[in-house]
């Protein structure tokens, strides 16, 4: 997530031949799907306004699947003008009525039908569909989020052609035992879905979270190299976990991804140089563990 994610949270602008560099060494880590960029407006998040220049100029191996978000109809419209360079579009929304207000000027149900309709278009254009559900597990406006809201919005998801859907932790309030409560749920309420983790760690528990979520059988998560990004509405909502950390832990517990975590650590400390200021990321500072 970092490409999009992280990049559209810094104050300043990213040279465009910085990100691609950036996005190429994180495919070249051998992570297999990269949320390169937004189709937003450029006057609203300029820090992603080169979308269509990066997606042109991007060079990833041929497994890698590229993602983009798309904020509403006319995003996917931009995002089709490249669609041999696309093959997954995310669509978001909260499951809170004030924070979908705060971020997108809608009301939830406004969303919901503008995203069915975009994944249906989507899909039929062959592309892969992933519903992300933002503040799913607690609002800083209106403090906890129902469940059984959240999953009402996840089924309606998965319905429009969502295969994937995403529970994001927006503002890092989540802790373990919620987690596994609801992804227990989840899991029994979608059983057709892949669904995905999204944590920010906010207040230092995204990693308990993935493994709260990993013990009841959740395979995917959503992170961010350097522990970059975070949610532009309220003050304070600090970055994703770190790429490098979950991989990190995950193959400490035996768990394998893929990737080459010494190629991820490269790929933070360039996107640490790039920014000129130091990341959040644990593992970018300690190293990976060696054992002798």
């Amino acid at each position: 997530m970092g490409p999009r994610d992280g990049f559209q949270n810094e104050p300043e602008v990213i040279a465009t031949a910085d990100k691609l560099a950036l996005i190429e060494l994180l495919g070249r880590a051998g992570l297999k799907r990269i949320e390169v960029t937004s189709l937003v407006r450029p006057d609203v998040v300029p820090q992603l306004a080169d979308a269509e220049q990066v997606l042109e100029a991007l060079r990833l191996p041929a497994d890698v699947s590229v993602s983009v978000l798309v904020p509403n109809e006319r995003g996917l419209e931009r995002a089709l003008a490249h669609r041999a360079r696309i093959q997954e579009i995310n669509g978001f929304l909260s499951a809170s009525e004030t924070h979908n207000q705060m971020n997108v000027s809608r009301s939830i149900e406004d969303s919901l039908a503008g995203l069915e309709r975009t994944f249906a278009t989507a899909a039929a254009e062959g592309l892969r569909c992933e519903g992300v559900i933002s503040t799913a597990f607690g609002c800083p406006y209106e403090g906890r989020v129902p469940p059984a809201r959240v999953l009402a919005i996840a089924t309606r998801l998965h319905a429009a052609g969502a295969q994937e859907v995403a529970f994001g932790d927006t503002t890092g309030m989540a802790n373990p035992v919620q987690v596994r409560e609801f992804f227990r749920a989840a899991r029994e309420t979608l059983p057709g879905a892949e669904l995905t983790a999204h944590f920010h760690n906010t207040r230092g528990q995204g990693l308990a979270n993935v493994l709260a979520a990993l013990e009841v059988g959740v395979e995917s998560f959503e992170s961010s190299f350097g522990e970059l990004g975070g949610c532009p509405v309220p003050a304070g909502a600090t970055g994703n976990i770190a790429t490098e950390d979950l991989v990190s832990m995950l193959h400490e517990m035996g768990i394998a991804t893929g990737v080459d975590l010494a190629a991820l650590i490269e790929a933070a400390a360039a996107a640490q140089a790039v920014l000129d200021r130091p990341l959040g990321s644990h593992v970018l500072t300690a190293g990976q563990i060696e054992w002798g």
